[in-house]
């Protein structure tokens, strides 16, 4: 699928009145020509399921089934159920096959994925290792369901409103640099929490629509808004995270003390990074070699009778399931030649990697009054809010 956005600027003042009066924002006009979408929306592709042999699938109202080529094959009675699996001709489907196909519900219908009902449409795709299902939705309807996953929608309507911002950016970002994939984004925690209409709520629809079509840019493009639970009382700058420096990522003050993760304790046995210590005998010690200027640690020497190795900060909290990286860590047992360490304590804080808007940081914000584009002025750096549109 081609890019669906070109960026111009053009003096827009008596076109959009501004969002708000601070100096920072700023507006842009996004044309948007995209051949799935109509002049009202702009479609995401959600990948739902992923190189899967078989889903489920089924529709809340009737709907239509198209190939490829995008001629009607069938229709599908609402509520039923059916399994779509991988064959020779790509894709089957009850008594329709194809090298593709499309699941389109009629008058607003949901589409069920799996075991979750979905907003749009589905298009199914024969992939080397199966087939995946990619849930093609508008994406202020993927919102509602975002902003429901990724924060607590009880949290005040400021904080919901940044996550909003936020995750359409992330999502708009990640659009335009995967146009040429078969989809744009996934629907975990690896890219942001999609779970349907599930984890909508009359509080992250009033978000959404509430900051409808914003995003936020930095030097004429859509910014890559990260976002993470909490710093632990400082973000981070990307380069020292992550290998590219980013201008709008950079590290700031956090508010997020009062977080349940802004402390925790994790207590691990060698035999839970038994992959990481291959080689060195008997564990004697592991100790932080190298951090970022916030605390969070690059490297650790691990010790052992028989050698050292070293290990990164990333791959332990892999290995033993940490919130973060920012941590130290101790033996709870003297270390000798003979048996080593029995056990290490870790003491952490924060949740997440640190990078761009920390959500509880959003919420101790929006509670003391903060609106939405103070938080998000305050996350990411010099970025400023931008709006989207959609040509006629």
């Amino acid at each position: 699928m081609a890019s669906v956005f070109s960026i111009f600027f053009i003096p827009v003042k008596a076109l959009l009145k501004p969002i708000k009066p601070h100096w920072w924002l700023t507006t842009l006009l996004w044309m948007v020509m995209a051949s799935l979408a109509s002049a009202a929306e702009v479609e995401l592709r959600v990948a739902i399921q992923e190189d899967t042999d078989r889903v489920k699938i089924g529709s809340s109202t009737a709907a239509i089934v198209k190939d490829s080529n995008g001629q009607v094959i069938g229709e599908l009675n609402p509520m039923d159920g059916f399994t779509a699996q991988s064959d020779y001709y790509g894709v089957s489907l009850a008594q329709w096959r194809a090298g593709q196909l499309w699941i389109e519900p009629e008058n607003d219908g949901l589409v069920w994925i799996g075991d979750r009902w979905y907003r749009g449409r589905l298009l199914i795709m024969p992939t080397d290792e199966g087939i995946t299902a990619i849930n093609y939705v508008d994406i202020e309807h993927y919102l509602y369901s975002v902003v429901g996953g990724e924060m607590i929608p009880s949290w005040p309507l400021e904080a919901l409103k940044a996550q909003a911002v936020s995750a359409r950016s992330y999502a708009l970002y990640h659009r335009e640099k995967t146009a040429d994939k078969i989809y744009d984004v996934g629907n975990d925690t690896f890219w942001q929490v999609y779970g349907g209409v599930e984890d909508e709520y009359v509080s992250t629809q009033q978000a959404v629509d509430a900051t409808q079509g914003q995003i936020l840019a930095y030097d004429g493009s859509i910014i890559e808004a990260v976002f993470h639970s909490s710093s632990g009382g400082h973000t981070e700058n990307v380069e020292d995270i992550w290998s590219e420096p980013r201008p709008y990522l950079r590290a700031v003050p956090d508010y997020d003390q009062q977080a349940p993760v802004y402390q925790w304790t994790e207590v691990f046995s060698l035999a839970d990074i038994s992959e990481l210590t291959e080689g060195v005998g008997n564990v004697l010690s592991i100790v932080p070699q190298e951090k970022t200027p916030q605390g969070r640690v690059r490297t650790l020497k691990i010790t052992g009778d028989q050698g050292e190795k070293m290990i990164t900060g990333a791959q332990l909290r892999k290995a033993i399931g940490l919130r973060s990286t920012l941590f130290t860590i101790q033996p709870l047992t003297a270390g000798d030649k003979a048996t080593g360490a029995a056990s290490f304590q870790v003491q952490g804080r924060g949740f997440g990697h640190g990078l761009g808007m920390s959500q509880y940081g959003a919420y101790a914000m929006a509670s003391q009054g903060s609106t939405y584009q103070d938080i998000l002025r305050h996350y990411y750096t010099d970025a400023y809010l931008a709006r989207l549109r959609v040509a006629e």
